[in-house]
């Protein structure tokens, strides 16, 4: 059984932006990989793993 994806939940002490990003788009995004998609702020981490209950409430960061 696969639960998809492994995701990092972040928010923005900047802003206060929810998103998230797929682990497996680390080498992909590189230094940008964790940072807000609004305001350009490092996020902060939250947690992470397969989809959770409230990830609906964190915009998935894509390219």
């Amino acid at each position: 059984m696969t639960w998809g994806v492994n995701l990092m939940y972040y928010n923005c002490p900047n802003c206060g932006k929810k998103f998230k990003y797929a682990e497996d788009l680390i080498a992909y995004f590189g230094e940008e990989f964790g940072k807000c998609p609004v305001c350009g702020t490092m996020g902060v981490f939250e947690k992470n793993g397969a989809r959770t209950i409230d990830d609906f409430d964190y915009e998935e960061i894509e390219d």
